[in-house]
């Protein structure tokens, strides 16, 4: 392919305002880019210059720039993004997406999906000639872009309003890798701010997962449990099945938030998030000796992941199990000795302790089990008390160990 010929298609891609061809033309995987390396004898920009002229500004400047970033992406990725940047900041935004209508979205999808990329591989070099972050760079030229949809006020059916969703994932996306993740709170107050914005289940669907699932996070990490379980289950049940990488993505945090109220997840879950599954397995089965031990050895990449804390609350789950074994050992007994939890806790836990830390301990006095047992008995994991001077615990006779379900799970 001439690069006269390429300028040619995206011309005609404009002037029929067909946005998904022009999405093609303008991404670094469309199939014209082997094209027209293998027709172009120079690629320069000044050898391309004279062709700018031949179509409607700024699709010239455009092109050119498109062929400089496939050029550079493979040896010089810091060039690659500049030029991207470039193309997406000075041509694209500023001299034709402010005063264009929802047709061009899908052009604009690409450009700035192909923007964030290339900011990951420019990062990514090793002695970099700038150590100033291209995602962050990238991240200010998807909120640009947001903001330009947002203040659009063209009827509901052409509006770039239609973008909005998935140019907010992208922004979180960019803001999440940089480890600016309070930023996000910026883009769901503007969302809930203007009233034009359509509905989010008036959105394609993978535009209302992206985000559900960035604010799902966010809640999590912020601790609200309750929320990130809201959104997360929202996202994971309109993932597509044949997206393992984004259901491994969700259930790596809705598997630990679901077990805090009673819900074990299936093998087929835990297919996707195969670290969990010894842990699972420890808390089907209340022992705690093996929950900490994995706990030690995964400790590093449960941190990496963001859910160890959630994890560590998850073993009072665990402890609730060993103590319900006990109870039917007893034979469902309202009344057991103090000294039963005990012998429990020695024989399953030997690193047992009186706090939340996987540290070692030799053993675990009396004392600490009537601890341990009061605090699960405060946290609605048990109903009864403890009669301190008789060293007994006392249970319901109705429900001594109530379904999680029926706890506040995430207090």
């Amino acid at each position: 392919m001439q690069f006269h010929n390429y300028i040619s298609e995206i011309a005609s891609a404009v002037r029929v305002q067909d946005g998904d061809k022009l999405a093609s033309l303008l991404s670094l995987d469309g199939p014209h880019i082997p094209k027209l390396l293998m027709g172009m004898h120079d690629s320069s920009r000044p050898a391309l210059a004279r062709y700018i002229p031949s179509v409607i500004a700024p699709w010239g400047d455009i092109a050119v720039a498109h062929v400089q970033v496939f050029v550079y992406v493979g040896d010089m990725p810091e060039d690659a993004f500049r030029e991207q940047d470039a193309l997406v900041n000075q041509h694209f935004l500023v001299r034709f997406f402010k005063d264009s209508t929802s047709w061009v979205l899908p052009a604009l999808y690409v450009l700035l999906r192909d923007l964030r990329h290339l900011a990951q591989k420019a990062d990514a070099v090793p002695f970099r000639s700038s150590q100033a972050s291209k995602m962050e760079d990238a991240a200010r030229t998807c909120n640009k872009a947001f903001s330009l949809c947002m203040s659009d006020r063209n009827p509901a059916a052409d509006s770039r309003r239609w973008g909005t969703y998935y140019l907010a994932g992208l922004v979180m996306k960019c803001y999440f890798k940089i480890h600016t993740i309070s930023l996000s709170r910026n883009i769901i107050r503007a969302l809930k701010a203007n009233p034009e914005v359509p509905p989010l289940n008036e959105f394609p669907k993978l535009h209302q997962l992206t985000y559900k699932y960035y604010i799902g996070l966010l809640s999590f990490l912020n601790e609200e449990y309750e929320q990130a379980d809201a959104d997360l289950s929202f996202a994971f049940n309109i993932s597509p099945p044949f997206s393992p990488r984004n259901l491994s993505r969700i259930l790596a945090f809705l598997i630990p938030l679901r077990i805090l109220r009673g819900q074990l997840p299936s093998a087929a879950l835990l297919a996707h998030v195969p670290i969990y599954k010894p842990l699972v397995d420890a808390v089907r089965g209340g022992d705690l000796s093996k929950y900490d031990a994995i706990m030690t050895e995964a400790e590093g990449k449960l941190v990496s992941v963001g859910v160890w804390y959630v994890w560590e609350r998850v073993r009072d789950v665990c402890l609730r199990g060993l103590f319900r074994r006990v109870w039917l050992a007893s034979g469902r007994g309202t009344r057991i000795p103090v000294s039963h939890f005990h012998a429990a806790l020695v024989l399953s836990s030997p690193t047992a302790s009186t706090s939340w830390s996987l540290s070692p301990s030799p053993s675990i006095t009396e004392g600490e089990a009537e601890c341990l047992v009061a605090n699960m008995i405060f946290k609605g994991f048990m109903r009864g008390y403890i009669s301190h001077e008789k060293q007994m615990v006392v249970l319901s006779g109705k429900s001594a160990f109530p379904p999680l379900r029926e706890r506040a799970a995430f207090v």
